[in-house]
C-alpha cells in the first residue's frame, strides 16, 4: 500500500472536513465562500480518523522516458470512493415548479398519469423484443456450435483424433468469448457481469456513471449472446434485467442524448424522482421476461431494486412486467410457428412441473429445512472464493487485454473441462421416447445410449437445469452428479466477475439442482423407498432454490420466481422456508454477492436502517463543515470561482440571508444545486447591475429539463469579465423549503429521514435556524457495523 497518497486527513471535525458530494472544502476564491468559522466540537465523541486517499497510481516514467503502468493497483474494503454522486430524489419545488403545477388542470394531471402507464407498457413491449432476439440468436448460435461440435466427436470417436474435437470445442468458446469481453473491456465496461447491483445503487440514490446509456445496452445485449453461446457459466437473467432498466430510462425520457435525438415528447418525465420509478419498472420487466413471472418481476424490483415505493407505481410496475412477457411468448410463439400458443413461461424454461405426479409430505419439510442450510453454507463459499478472487482481479488484471485473455482462458478451460469430464464418464443411459436432450452424445456408449454427463456440460445451463429437473430417476448417475456440482461450482465462481456480460442465476441454479438430485438419489437408497419418497427431480427443485437464495439471499420474489416459472404452486411453502434458512444460514458468514460486489466498488449506499449501535452520534458529529453558501444575490464571479474549483465538487449549496459578520454563519433560506447553477450561467440570467431591479430573462422549467441528465461542465460555459461583476438573483430558482435538521438529532433518525424521502442533502442547522453544516449520502454511508463495532470508511478518490 506504499503507493497509496494521503492527499488529506484530520482527525477531527474541527479541522478541514468536507462539503456536500467533493474532497474536503477548500473555500472559494474572492470571497465565494462567506461562512468559514470552524465550529468547536468539545468534548463531542469521534469515531476513528477520517482521511481521503488517492487510489489512482500515478504512472511512473522511466529513465528511457518510456511510461510503466503499474502492476498492482491496491484495494481496501475500508475505503468509500469519492467519485459517485448522488441522484435527486428530492423534487426541487422553486418557483417554477411551483408555479408550473398550480397552472396545471386535473385534466393534465390525470393526462400524466396515463402517459405514465403508457411509458410503462412501452418498456415492457421493448424489453420482451430484446429479450426474443437474445433467446433467438443465442439458440441459432449454440444449436450450431454444439451441432458441430457433436458432428465432430461422432467423426473421431472411432477413428481416433477426439483430441481435434476438444480443439474445436475450446476455439469455438474462445472466439465467442473473445468477442464479448472485447466489446466490454474497450468500449463499455460498465456492461460487465450481470448489472444488477449497478441498478440496485442506482434506484438507492448513486448515480453510477453510464449505466442507462443506450451504449450500454447494445454492449450487455451482444456480450451476453457470446457469453452464453461461447459455454461459460453464466445466465442471461442479471443483462436482462439491466436491460430492461436501460430501456426505461431511455423511453420515458422521449430522447436519446447518445443519439442526439430529442422526440419532444415526456418532457416532465426528464428529472430523476421520475426516471427513478420507470427504471424500477424496467428491472421488473426483465425479471419477467427472463422467468416469465410477472409477480416475481415486482416483488423483485421492490426486494432487491427498489428504495422508495408506491401502490400506484406498483400496478404500473406489474403492467410493465405482464407486457413484457406476453411480447416475448407471442414473438416467440410466432417464430416456432405456433402462432397463438403463449405458454412458453421466459427466456429460462425450467420446464412445467403441473404434470407431474409428485408431491411433498409434510414430514420431509425438515428434509428441505437441511438442504436449506446446506445451500446456506455453499452459497458462503462461492461468496467467500469469489470475493478473494475479485480482491485479486482488482490488483493485477485490471488493463483490458488482460481481462480479454482471463476470460478467453476461462473459456477455454470450460471446454476442456466439460469434454474430459464427458471422456471418462462412464454413465450411459437408454436414449428413449421420453428424453428431451437435444444433443445426445453417444460417444463410446453402446448404440441405443447416451453419456449422460453430456447432458449436463454440453448443452446451455438453462437447458441442463431443465433436465436435472424432469429427467425421469435413474436418468444420472450419483457419480455424475457429484462430479459435476464439484467442476461447475469452481468454474461458475471462477467466471462470476469476468470481463463480460452475465449473470449467476442460472449457473447457481445449476449447481444446486445438480446436488439437490443427489441429494434426493441418495435419500432414495438409505431409506430403499420408492420415488414417492424421495423423487429426484423434486429435490432437484429444492436444491437449485436452496443453492440460489444462498447466493444472492432472496427471499420472498425468488420464492415466487420458482413458483411462476417451473408452474407449481405446491412448493410455494418448501421452497420460501428453503430459501429463509438458506439466507439466515448464509448472513452468519458473510454478505450475499450483489451486497459484495457493491461493497467492492466502494458505492456510498445506503442500506435500510442505520448502524444499530450509532445513537451515540449525532448530526453534528457526522455533518460537513464549514459550508459553502450563496446569499440569494450573488456576485456571478463568487458563483463561477466555487463551482471552477477543482479541489472540490460539490453539488449542494445553502442560500441564506445576507452575512452581518464573515465570521458567522448566515440563516437558511433555500438550497440551489450546482446544475442550476450552471444554467442560470448558460442562460446568462443576470441582473446588469447590484442589487438592480432591471429585467432578467424569464427562465422556464423547460430549459432545465432541456439540459438534463448531462449539464454541461462549468469550464464550457464562457463568462467574460464584465459578466463576472453582474449580480444573479436565485431567489426563484432555488429551494426555499429544504430539509433541515437541528445539530442534535441522532444519527438513526438523520438516516431514517435521508433515506427515506430520497436526499441528496440535508442542512444542519442550529438553535436560531444558522446553516452550520449539510449531511450528504457519503457522510452516512461511512458509518457501519464491523468486527470491531461501530466503524467509519474512508474516503478515496477511485
Amino acid at each position: 500500500m506504499a503507493n497509496i497518497t494521503k492527499k488529506v486527513s484530520w482527525s477531527s471535525r474541527d479541522d478541514d472536513p468536507a462539503q456536500g458530494e467533493g474532497t474536503p472544502l477548500l473555500n472559494g476564491a474572492s470571497g465565494a465562500a462567506r461562512y468559514t468559522r470552524q465550529f468547536s466540537g468539545g468534548s463531542i465523541f469521534h469515531i476513528g480518523r477520517l482521511s481521503t486517499v488517492d487510489l489512482e497510481e500515478d504512472i511512473t516514467t522511466q529513465e528511457d522516458g518510456v511510461l510503466s503502468w503499474p502492476k498492482e493497483i491496491p484495494h481496501n474494503e475500508k475505503l468509500l470512493s469519492l467519485k459517485y454522486e448522488s441522484l435527486d430524489y428530492d423534487n426541487s419545488e422553486n418557483q417554477l415548479f411551483l408555479e408550473e403545477e398550480r397552472r396545471m388542470s386535473y385534466m393534465g394531471f390525470r393526462c400524466l398519469e396515463i402517459n405514465r402507464w403508457v411509458v410503462c407498457g412501452l418498456i415492457g413491449f421493448l424489453t420482451g423484443l430484446i429479450a426474443c432476439f437474445i433467446d433467438i440468436v443465442v439458440e441459432k448460435l449454440a444449436g450450431l456450435k454444439y451441432q458441430g461440435i457433436k458432428q465432430s466427436i461422432e467423426n473421431f470417436t472411432e477413428a481416433g483424433g477426439l483430441c481435434i474435437s476438444l480443439i474445436l470445442w475450446a476455439v469455438l468458446n474462445s472466439v465467442f468469448v473473445m468477442v464479448g469481453a472485447v466489446i466490454v473491456a474497450f468500449f463499455e465496461p460498465v456492461a460487465a457481469g450481470s448489472g444488477i447491483p449497478q441498478i440496485k445503487c442506482y434506484l438507492n440514490g448513486v448515480k453510477m456513471p453510464r449505466v442507462v446509456r443506450l451504449k450500454t445496452l447494445v454492449v450487455k445485449v451482444c456480450g451476453v449472446i457470446c457469453s452464453v453461446v461461447g459455454g461459460l457459466a453464466v445466465g442471461k437473467e442479471g443483462p436482462m434485467i439491466h436491460s430492461g432498466a436501460v430501456v426505461a430510462a431511455g423511453v420515458s425520457q422521449g430522447r436519446s442524448t447518445s443519439l442526439k435525438r430529442d422526440f419532444k415528447i415526456y418532457e416532465y418525465f426528464r428529472r430523476d424522482t421520475e426516471k427513478r420509478d420507470f427504471v424500477s419498472a424496467g428491472a421488473a420487466a426483465g425479471v419477467s421476461a427472463a422467468f416469465g413471472a410477472p409477480v416475481g418481476g415486482v416483488l423483485f424490483s421492490l426486494e432487491e431494486g427498489a428504495s422508495f415505493w408506491n401502490q400506484m407505481l406498483t400496478w404500473r410496475i406489474f403492467f410493465a412486467s405482464m407486457m413484457s412477457t406476453f411480447t416475448l411468448n407471442f414473438f416467440l410463439s410466432i417464430y416456432h410457428s405456433k402462432p397463438g400458443d403463449l405458454s412458453n413461461p421466459g427466456l429460462i424454461n425450467f420446464g412445467r412441473f403441473e404434470n407431474d405426479s409428485v408431491t411433498y409430505n409434510i414430514y420431509e419439510i425438515p428434509i428441505f429445512i437441511i438442504m436449506g442450510a446446506l445451500g446456506g453454507v455453499l452459497g458462503a463459499l462461492f461468496n467467500v472464493l469469489n470475493y478473494w478472487l475479485s480482491i485479486f482481479r482488482m490488483r493485477y488484471v485490471h488493463r483490458p487485454c488482460l481481462q480479454v485473455m482471463e476470460a478467453m482462458l476461462v473459456a477455454a478451460v470450460t471446454a476442456t473441462v466439460s469434454f474430459t469430464m464427458i471422456y471418462f464418464s462412464n454413465d450411459c443411459q437408454p436414449l428413449g421416447e421420453d428424453q428431451s436432450e437435444e444433443y445426445p452424445l453417444q460417444l463410446f456408449c453402446a448404440d441405443g445410449e447416451y453419456n449422460s454427463m453430456a447432458t449436463t456440460f454440453f448443452n446451455t445451463p438453462e437447458r441442463s437445469v431443465r433436465s436435472l429437473f424432469h429427467n425421469p430417476p435413474g436418468s444420472f448417475n450419483p457419480l455424475t452428479l457429484g462430479v459435476f456440482t464439484l467442476t461447475y461450482f469452481f468454474l461458475a465462481c471462477w467466471t462470476y466477475g469476468l470481463t463480460v456480460s452475465a449473470g449467476v442465476f442460472i449457473p447457481s441454479l445449476l449447481i444446486g439442482a445438480a446436488w439437490g438430485r443427489l441429494f434426493g438419489i441418495l435419500l432414495a437408497t438409505i431409506t430403499n423407498s420408492g420415488s414417492n419418497w424421495a423423487d429426484p427431480g423434486k429435490y432437484a427443485l429444492i436444491g437449485a432454490a436452496a443453492q440460489l437464495g444462498g447466493i444472492v439471499r432472496m427471499t420472498l420474489s425468488l420464492t415466487v420466481i420458482m413458483v411462476e416459472a417451473t408452474g407449481n404452486v405446491t412448493y410455494g411453502l418448501p421452497i420460501m422456508l428453503v430459501l429463509m434458512t438458506a439466507k439466515i444460514v448464509g448472513d452468519y458468514f458473510i454478505e450475499g454477492l450483489y451486497d459484495i460486489h457493491i461493497k467492492l466498488q466502494s458505492v456510498p449506499f445506503l442500506h435500510w436502517e442505520a448502524p444499530a449501535t450509532s445513537h451515540s452520534l449525532t448530526a453534528r458529529e457526522v455533518m460537513s463543515s464549514p459550508v459553502t453558501s450563496f446569499n440569494r444575490i450573488e456576485k456571478v464571479g463568487n458563483i463561477v470561482d466555487v463551482l471552477s474549483n477543482t479541489s472540490t465538487n460539490h453539488n449542494g449549496f445553502p442560500v441564506v440571508n445576507e452575512f452581518i459578520d464573515i465570521n458567522e454563519p448566515g440563516k437558511i433560506c433555500g438550497l440551489i444545486l450546482r446544475s442550476q447553477l450552471i444554467v442560470l450561467l448558460k442562460h446568462k440570467v443576470f441582473v446588469e447591475r447590484a442589487h438592480s431591479r432591471l429585467h432578467q430573462r424569464k427562465l422556464q422549467l423547460k430549459d432545465f429539463r432541456d439540459a438534463y441528465p448531462r449539464f454541461p461542465p462549468i469550464q464550457s460555459i464562457h463568462v467574460s469579465q464584465d459578466e463576472r461583476e453582474c449580480m444573479m438573483d436565485l431567489t426563484e430558482f432555488m429551494n426555499p423549503t429544504p430539509y433541515a435538521v437541528p445539530q442534535e438529532t441522532s444519527l438513526p433518525r438523520v438516516f431514517k429521514l435521508f433515506r427515506a424521502l430520497g436526499l441528496r442533502h440535508l442542512v444542519v442547522v442550529d438553535n436560531e435556524n444558522r446553516v452550520v453544516g449539510l449531511v450528504t449520502r457519503k457522510d452516512l454511508a461511512r458509518y457501519h457495523l464491523g468486527k470491531h463495532g461501530l466503524e467509519e470508511l474512508q474516503l478515496a478518490q477511485m
